[in-house]
């Protein structure tokens, strides 16, 4: 679980990075995807390692909670739950879920297309119809033309942020690299992380929106 899960924290640092492109520079957030898009080792080895880190996350996470409720199937007496722990903690399986719910819409407004339009299409140009720029950020802003699809966007970031605010420490914990001496750093370093990153991608969403023709 906290290896999966820190493996796809770097993952989403790295597709931060290349969707702030599309902000700073089209042309090079077009060069950049066309890259990623079309590099074997990215498509046949990358991509399938990270839906299989994926997939082995939500099992991992299912299969703990699962373990969590049958360790004490009678409820405490008492139990003060905030107390305790955090909110976050206590619900990781529910931001989990929504999480994953988010990346079968993500999935459908961007990877099965594109899987569709290389792999049973043909078309690896990565070309507009009849011109010569590249595809990705005309694709890009239609797509966060919709108001409706802007909010359910920005709500998957911010039930990530309260995902991440548990798990980003919570790997470090799991992995026996958490101890007295560095617990504030990772603590401090794990808040900024788990709101720097769903901000960015809020930012992105809201900048290409405004910028979109609706």
């Amino acid at each position: 679980m906290a290896l999966s899960g820190s493996f796809l924290l770097i993952f989403l640092l790295q597709h931060l990075i290349i969707n702030l492109l599309s902000v700073v520079s089209p042309d090079a957030f077009n060069d950049t995807s066309h890259f990623m898009g079309t590099n074997p080792l990215i498509q046949f080895f990358m991509q399938p390692l990270l839906i299989f880190g994926v997939v082995i996350h939500l099992i991992m996470g299912m299969i703990i909670e699962q373990k969590n409720r049958k360790a004490r199937p009678i409820n405490y007496a008492f139990n003060n739950a905030k107390a305790n722990s955090s909110w976050m903690s206590r619900n990781m399986i529910i931001s989990g879920i929504m999480i994953m719910l988010f990346l079968g819409l993500h999935f459908y407004d961007f990877w099965i297309p594109e899987i569709k339009t290389k792999f049973i299409d043909g078309d690896l140009s990565g070309k507009l119809n009849g011109e010569d720029s590249y595809r990705y950020f005309t694709e890009l802003q239609h797509k966060f033309g919709s108001p409706v699809r802007l909010g359910v966007y920005c709500l998957a970031f911010i039930f990530l942020a309260l995902h991440l605010l548990h798990g980003f420490q919570s790997s470090f914990q799991s992995v026996g690299l958490k101890n007295r001496k560095y617990a504030p750093t990772i603590q401090k370093l794990g808040n900024i992380y788990a709101v720097v990153i769903p901000l960015g991608f809020i930012f992105i969403a809201i900048f290409h929106f405004i910028n979109s023709s609706h």
